[in-house]
This record gives structure tokens, C-alpha cells and sequence, in this order.
């Protein structure tokens, strides 16, 4: 018999087994806890509970590792591509050629959305938030796809996905188009799928557009770093919603809604703001620094610290190299680049940082380089969800083949008033 816990409870012991997943993680496992003892826990915010087995992410925070099926997020940024990284995560395994070559056509070919679509589009105010436009696109494909939305019927399923990814970037490049005032542009099958995306988001009908392959390959590469990142609040959303076993496109689209919030997906566009309020207060790093330790009102340091990460974010790393290289090589001079390494440079020696582990994380540099490019902030987390779409893909989809799957359905401490009669109106 393997390790156990024990826990006493009114003069009884209980033991609760030990699982230990494959890289040495270990937990209690309190599944008959209720039953048992009836006791539940209380973990606000889950920060210590394991809400299933998974075998898509690996994260070691304290080490500062991710790994993608077990490959290491720095092999597969330097020699790997989105859509191929999104097979791995989707299927386990790496494809082979025929493999990718079915799966790639698909995708290319998937690429049109419905042109009812500019109507959906045409209803939504001008300033509509992108995120908005997408998690409402989303969610409404489910209405012009009824014949393949049953969770567990597999060509179902393979359809969905395949029109999912294929038609996110359509989707979050006619919300941009809709946000400026500009014509939509049908999406071409003869580039890849980042090459796609700049084309429908920055080619107008009155010129010929030529995608840059430097920015191409800088957005490629920062869809790779988001593409999964284990049970953080978006994923967690899609299985908890998945649960009801609701069509994968509701499922994305409450996961869209989840990762908007600046404490998520957001916060790559607070670090740009942060950065632009200190270029136009005229500011050094270090005053901004000085000023966040004491807590002073609008100069809270973002892109620091992470729940997960006690070291190094091994994403923004890579993403930093990235960003010199894109602006090195279309000779784009940024201020705000030069304030996020001041102040990173400042915060790795500071006491105050070093002893709390606050160190860069994937929004920190993440948000130049889409600036650099010319997108707007209000765009980044739309940009950030179609990296992180095959990750909550492949969640939800683990979700839907574990032999232990139930709805999700968490416990309460209530804390109100104990029982209390009614009290008739005219009597209040």
C-alpha cells in the first residue's frame, strides 16, 4: 500500500491516499473526504487543490520550467510553430508529415466564417472591447454549426476543433476591423496562419499588403508561449463549464470571458499602459520603483510575480530575446522598451523584489512587441486567446475522456444567518 495521510477528526483518524504524478508532484487525495468524515476544505482561490490529472502542461514553479507533453517550452519556441505545437497539445503527440499536412489543410481551409457574420459585427457599437466581440462570435458559431456540437462524438468533435482554430483569427481580426471603422478582409489560403491573421487585421482593399516575415514569426512565437499554462482561471473555466457538457464553443467562449480580466489575460495591456504613464510623466524607472514600494496610487508595478512562477517566468525570457530581435530588425527605436529593461534591471537587485520572487513575467515584454507592430492594446488579450485556444481545447477535451468525469459542482462554508421566519410585508 502506498503513503498516506492521516487526519483526526473528533478523536477518529482518517487515511487519505497519497498520488504522485510523474515529475514527483505530490497530493492528498480527499476524494472520499466528505463521505468519510463529513468534512469538506476551504482553499479560497484553489491555490492548494488539484482539481484533476492532467498530462498536457508541465510547470515547476519554484524551478522555473514549462513543458508542453513533456518538451520544454525553449525547444519548441526555437524550432517549432503554432499550429504544430497545437497538434501536440491536441493529440499527445507530435505529428507526423502526413499528419500535419492533413491537419494544416484543414485549418487553412476552415478559415472562412459565415457572412451573416458582418451583420453580427454591424449590430456591436464601434467601441465595442474585442474580447467582448470574440467571446460573442464564439459562443454564436454554435448557431451556424448545429450539426457537429455533441462532446462526445468524435467527428463532431474533430469538426469542431478544426473550425475553432481555423476561424478565431477571422473572428478577433473582423472585431479589430469593426473597432476602427475598416472593411473586413476575407481570409487567404494561400498564407500561413499567423500570416493570415496580420493580413485580415492590417491589409486594407486598396493596397496590396505583404506579411512581414519578422513580425510573422514574433506572433508565431508568442502564440507558442501561451498556448497552455496547466489550471489557471480561463482553463479552469472551460472544464467547469465543459462539465455540463455544453458544446466546446459555449465552453471557449465563457474561457475567452475569463481570461479579459486585468488579473489574467489582461494584464499585458495594464504593463503597456504602466509603461506609457511613466514615458509621458517623464519619469526615470527608479522613481516609478520607489514610488510602487510605497504603495503611492497609480504606480503599481505589472508584469511582475506570477500565482505559479517563484523564479523566472521561463516564457518571458524567450519573449524578451524576441522583442530586441523585432525591433532591431524594423529598426523601431521604443521608449517603452527601454523603461521595462530599466526597470526590470532595477527590480532583480532591489531587496524588496528579490525577497517577495517578484520577477518578469509573460505580460511584461509581451505587450512591446505587439505595440511595436502596430496593435492596438485593446487587441493584446485577443491575441493572447488565440495563442491559449488549443490549450483549452486540449483540456477540455482530456476533460471529456477521464474515466473519473463528473460536473463540477465545488462546496461552500456558509456564512449567513442561521434559520429566520418570515416576515410579512406590512409588518417590516
Amino acid at each position: 500500500m502506498g503513503d498516506t495521510a492521516r487526519i483526526c477528526v473528533d478523536g477518529k483518524t482518517f487515511e487519505l491516499p497519497i498520488v504522485e504524478g510523474t515529475e514527483g508532484e505530490r497530493a492528498i487525495d480527499i476524494r472520499k473526504l466528505r463521505s468519510e468524515t463529513g468534512l469538506i476544505t476551504l482553499d479560497s482561490g484553489y491555490a492548494n487543490t488539484g482539481s484533476c490529472r492532467s498530462a498536457i502542461p508541465f510547470i515547476d514553479g519554484d524551478q522555473g520550467i514549462l513543458r508542453y507533453r513533456g518538451i520544454p517550452i525553449e525547444e519548441l519556441a526555437e524550432k517549432s510553430n503554432f499550429l504544430e505545437v497545437a497538434y501536440l497539445l491536441l493529440s499527445g503527440h507530435q505529428p507526423n508529415r502526413e499528419q500535419f499536412d492533413y491537419f494544416l489543410k484543414s485549418i487553412t481551409h476552415h478559415t472562412m466564417i459565415h457572412e451573416d457574420f458582418k451583420r453580427f459585427f454591424g449590430a456591436l457599437p464601434k467601441d465595442a472591447h474585442p474580447m467582448a466581440a470574440c467571446s460573442a462570435a464564439i459562443g454564436a458559431l454554435s448557431t451556424f454549426y448545429p450539426d457537429s456540437l455533441d462532446p462526445r462524438d468524435e467527428r463532431h468533435i474533430e469538426i469542431s476543433v478544426h473550425r475553432l482554430i481555423a476561424k478565431t483569427t477571422t473572428i478577433a481580426a473582423y472585431a479589430y476591423k469593426h473597432s476602427v471603422g475598416q472593411p473586413f478582409m476575407y481570409p487567404r489560403n494561400d498564407l500561413s496562419y499567423v500570416g493570415n491573421l496580420l493580413y485580415m487585421m492590417f491589409g486594407n482593399p486598396c493596397e496590396s499588403y505583404e506579411v512581414d516575415p519578422v513580425i510573422e514569426k514574433a506572433i508565431d512565437l508568442l502564440l507558442i508561449l501561451h498556448a497552455d499554462h496547466e489550471q489557471n482561471c480561463s482553463a479552469s473555466t472551460v472544464r467547469l463549464v465543459g462539465s455540463s457538457r455544453v458544446n466546446l464553443f459555449a465552453a471557449i467562449s465563457a474561457g475567452i470571458n475569463a481570461l479579459w480580466g486585468p488579473s489574467h489575460g489582461g494584464a499585458n495591456q495594464e504593463v503597456i499602459h504602466m509603461l506609457q504613464a511613466i514615458a509621458d510623466q517623464g519619469m526615470t524607472g527608479r522613481e516609478f520603483v520607489e514610488r510602487a514600494k510605497r504603495g503611492d496610487p497609480g504606480a503599481r508595478l505589472m508584469g511582475f510575480g506570477h500565482r505559479v512562477y517563484k523564479n523566472f517566468d521561463p516564457r518571458s525570457k524567450i519573449i524578451k530575446k524576441a522583442c530586441f530581435d523585432v525591433l532591431e530588425k524594423l529598426g523601431v527605436h521604443s521608449r517603452l522598451l527601454e523603461i521595462a529593461v530599466e526597470l526590470e534591471e532595477i527590480a532583480l537587485k532591489d531587496d524588496y523584489f528579490v525577497e517577495r520572487r517578484l520577477y518578469p513575467n509573460v505580460d511584461f515584454y509581451s505587450g512591446v512587441i505587439y505595440s511595436a507592430i502596430g496593435t492596438p492594446p485593446t487587441m493584446f488579450t485577443a491575441l493572447f486567446a488565440i495563442g491559449r485556444l488549443p490549450g483549452w481545447i486540449a483540456q477540455w477535451l482530456e476533460m471529456h475522456q477521464d474515466p473519473d468525469f463528473k460536473i463540477g459542482r465545488p462546496r461552500q462554508i456558509y456564512t449567513g444567518p442561521p434559520i429566520t421566519s418570515y416576515v410579512p410585508l406590512e409588518d417590516r
